[in-house]
């Protein structure tokens, strides 16, 4: 029996009926084991929120006005709908398959007229759960972890297994769909040009907190302010990936060249971080972020700006994956294989005052601070974590833009106050944490505004909704216990640092991790100077 769109929102509702993780989990697990392969890839996907897999850069290209223009012509049509089977799922992914690929002359309307066509044949009830999956409202009836424990336990599999192959693949659906075709997912290892997403760090707040987190005795590299880089080598082909698992090959030219002039060793996958430097210094990010995103600059800044490329990692060389070897093995084997020009700055140091020294050098040189790896760490992809720590005098998070207000006095013609909000990593929706106004540019709040009117949901007075895409670093000075936002939590003197194109609403802070920063910040607060700084 070919599952329909019907039956996806039917079992979305019941995981969101109930506040039981294990029956979430149970619903879940019995829905996927009566599909095939293909169809649970598709489901899985549109569980968690997502249309296309990750990494693919498809987008559907519609907005609040398009939707709401089609919704309208529904209304309005004096014609009586003709009684018609309800969409399959796969028939609704053609759909906005077709919709993401339509351009040029005539695209819209093309795109109207598809929607039109999959919305007239959908009840108020499954419309209602499309509309919140393309907006990104909230997630469709289950988080991603939801998803995957479900998986697991209609395998066989643990949690930690399942989690692995999930961070291998890249791909939510994929997983599914090989766990439904009875692949083995323990057997799943890293391929060549099938990227997968970086380990990330978590944060410290002082260097003496690192050092007893790392047994007395850390990696200690520069922080660099630049776009994280995934590069997949094999004989002579080079291909660069973002932390979004997007293809950037070329847009960055000068990587390539420098891996296949420095790169000793046919085959390899290595992550760093690219730097534009002008006068021996650093570029800011956000230049970086316009060369990537504006390939019609792409000429432009090639003569205006010299691209460094530092790596920090190897996760795969001449055959033999490295994942699951320590630190040390892995950064031995990475300073073997490349001239040193193009690794990270990076020391071992086992006393505070050794790591206060190699901060202030690297603050000095323009860099943020200092990343901090045990020595015996394997290599997690996608997993954030102790064994990595961010060392940093500001504090920062990533937060989603979920809505904001019209400005006033000079302001007035823009959208200027920002709703910042972090992921619940319990409900997979994402939760208020502040508002702030601080941070950009004039001509930053004009592009802001664009943007966020394309991603406009609803307006309600001066707050105007939108899409939860565009992710920003967000400074601030302390973390509060307010009951003004659903969160519990909220930023003081919150100010926005910069707007992270690379990053996706995937990769924003989570609820738990701020309330854990919160409790360590009490604590910190308690021993005052004994943490080192």
């Amino acid at each position: 029996m070919t599952l329909t769109f019907t039956e996806l929102v039917e079992t979305a509702k019941r995981v969101e009926a109930t506040q039981s993780r294990l029956e979430k989990v149970r619903v879940l697990a019995a829905f996927f084991q009566r599909l095939t392969p293909d169809e649970a890839a598709l489901a899985a996907r549109f569980l968690v929120g997502t249309v296309f897999p990750e990494g693919d850069e498809r987008e559907l290209g519609v907005g609040y006005a398009t939707i709401s223009s089609v919704i309208e012509q529904l209304r309005s049509s004096k014609i009586s709908p003709l009684i018609q089977e309800p969409p399959t799922l796969q028939e609704v992914y053609a759909t906005l398959d077709k919709v993401s690929r339509a351009s040029g002359e005539g695209a819209r309307e093309r795109k109207l007229v598809l929607l039109r066509g999959l919305f007239s044949r959908l009840s108020r009830e499954e419309l209602e759960y499309l509309l919140r999956m393309l907006f990104g409202e909230v997630r469709i009836g289950a988080s991603a972890g939801v998803v995957l424990e479900a998986l697991a336990r209609l395998g066989g599999y643990t949690d930690e297994e399942i989690r692995r192959g999930y961070m291998l693949l890249g791909d939510i659906g994929e997983l599914a769909k090989r766990v439904i075709a009875r692949e083995d997912i323990r057997a799943l290892s890293l391929e060549l040009f099938r990227p997968v997403k970086p380990m990330l760090a978590d944060m410290s707040y002082s260097p003496l907190e690192v050092l007893r987190e790392h047994a007395n005795y850390t990696s200690a590299e520069y922080k660099y302010d630049g776009i994280r880089v995934q590069v997949h080598v094999r004989n002579g082909r080079v291909e660069v990936y973002s932390r979004r698992l997007h293809r950037i090959t070329e847009f960055l030219p000068d990587v390539v060249q420098k891996v296949r002039e420095h790169l000793r060793a046919s085959s390899a996958v290595l992550d760093g971080e690219a730097v534009g430097i002008i006068a021996g210094k650093p570029v800011a990010f956000q230049e970086l972020v316009r060369r990537v995103r504006r390939k019609n600059e792409r000429e432009g800044f090639l003569k205006s700006i010299p691209f460094q490329v530092y790596f920090f990692d190897v996760l795969f060389l001449d055959g033999r994956v490295l994942i699951d070897e320590p630190y040390t093995v892995r950064r031995r084997l990475l300073a073997d294989a490349l001239d040193g020009e193009l690794l990270s700055t990076q020391r071992f140091v086992s006393s505070v005052d050794e790591l206060k020294d190699f901060f202030e050098e690297a603050v000095k040189k323009g860099h943020e601070g200092v990343m901090c790896k045990a020595p015996y760490s394997n290599y997690e992809p996608g997993i954030r974590g102790r064994k990595w720590l961010k060392l940093k005098r500001a504090d920062t998070i990533d937060c989603v833009i979920v809505a904001a207000e019209w400005g006033h006095g000079r302001r007035a013609r823009w959208l200027s106050d920002y709703y910042l909000a972090i992921r619940d990593e319990r409900t997979g929706g994402f939760a208020v944490i502040g508002k702030t106004f601080k941070g950009l540019t004039d001509a930053e709040f004009e592009e802001m505004t664009r943007r966020l009117l394309e991603l406009k949901v609803r307006e309600e007075g001066w707050v105007v909704h939108v899409k939860p895409q565009i992710v920003v670093e967000v400074e601030y000075s302390e973390i509060q216990r307010s009951p003004r936002y659903n969160s519990g939590l909220a930023l003081r003197f919150a100010r926005i640092k910069r707007i992270r194109f690379d990053k996706s609403p995937d990769d924003v802070t989570t609820l738990q991790e701020l309330w854990k920063r919160y409790s360590e910040q009490r604590g910190a607060k308690a021993v005052g100077d004994a943490s080192g700084w």
